[in-house]
């Protein structure tokens, strides 16, 4: 009875280790892995012990090739960009950046290489390696029999990265729409391509990524916050409580239907987080396709539809000083 609150967890606090574990077995017969499994402590704590053993195959090897040569590429030319100084590079690194085309160089397949053309280099080898690590995710899931939905998440998370990288700058005609490599210049264009085309705040897409994103982090908590609650009922064991409900899955439910009158089944709060995290960069990859190539300001078009609120004229009429008579060009 005084044990129980030893099962309130956070980590996991009891590790069962028993014989290696090498893997369900595959139809078309057992694919070589690299490696043989071993047991960690620090693993344990977090999930299961045991690591290993790892199957790439041709896929895998082939999209761990491809991001290496991309990633290389980008660090290389940050490095080159504080005069092959590590210690620079390392005081930096946030700042530092790889940027796309300028405008002059359009959509060329190959710009020259020091105007944006190992942007386009690296980006090209990152996106062939998520892509190919997508088949690889599809391929695995259907030689496992399970279904694909792990697969069809990611593909919702490329959409949002070949919306941002490849396809808005195609129909925009210019590489330079693109996002530079880098972490404070990421979050720099972010800005900048909000304050361009009239505060992105005001794109109906954007505020549905939004309700997802803030959904999903809501779901996820609940969720996970219920299911650790019920550990002591063996409530981690999702899919047995599925198909043999038990008093983990019924004080769960019950939990859920006293505090708001709502609960979901086993099965159903999965489904509902998968769709709110799929439909986060799904919603927020229309937004920024349809910037500047259907909308080309947002706070305008909020205020043909209804979305800006009116603001007071507080102060009556204000003139640009730049338009004022006698102001100096």
């Amino acid at each position: 009875m005084y044990l129980i609150p030893e099962y309130q967890n956070i980590f996991t606090r009891v590790q069962v280790r028993g014989h290696l574990e090498a893997g369900a077995p595959i139809e078309n017969g057992d694919y070589e892995r690299i490696g043989k499994p071993v047991f960690s402590y620090w693993a344990g704590i977090f999930g299961n012990a045991q690591i290993g053993p790892i199957y790439l195959g041709v896929l895998g090897m082939a999209s761990v090739i491809l991001f290496a040569l991309g990633f290389s590429i980008i660090g290389f030319n940050m490095l080159a960009s504080v005069n092959w100084n590590p210690i620079q590079f390392i005081r930096q690194l946030p700042w530092l950046a790889l940027e796309p085309p300028p405008p002059s160089q359009g959509f060329r397949i190959i710009p020259p290489l020091n105007q944006g053309g190992w942007w386009v280099i690296s980006g090209a080898f990152i996106t062939a390696s998520v892509l190919l690590w997508w088949v690889r995710m599809y391929t695995r899931a259907r030689a496992l029999k399970m279904g694909t939905h792990v697969a069809w998440a990611f593909a919702s998370a490329i959409w949002l990265f070949l919306v941002l990288g490849f396809i808005r700058p195609m129909l925009m005609g210019s590489w330079a729409e693109a996002v530079p490599f880098g972490i404070f210049p990421h979050l720099d264009w972010t800005t900048a391509f909000s304050i361009r085309y009239g505060n992105l705040y005001y794109n109906p897409f954007h505020c549905l990524s939004i309700v997802f994103l803030y959904g999903s982090t809501l779901l996820f908590a609940m969720h996970g916050a219920t299911i650790l609650a019920v550990t002591r009922y063996g409530g981690d064991r999702e899919l047995e409580q599925i198909v043999d409900r038990g008093t983990a899955s019924e004080r769960a439910a019950l939990f859920w239907r006293w505090t708001m009158g709502f609960n979901a089944t086993m099965e159903s709060i999965h489904r509902w987080a998968w769709w709110f995290a799929v439909l986060t960069p799904l919603t927020g990859g229309i937004g920024i396709l349809l910037t500047g190539t259907v909308v080309d300001n947002w706070y305008l078009w909020g205020i043909k539809h209804g979305l800006v609120p009116p603001y007071p004229d507080v102060f009556g009429g204000v003139t640009d000083p730049a338009l004022a008579a006698g102001a100096r060009p």
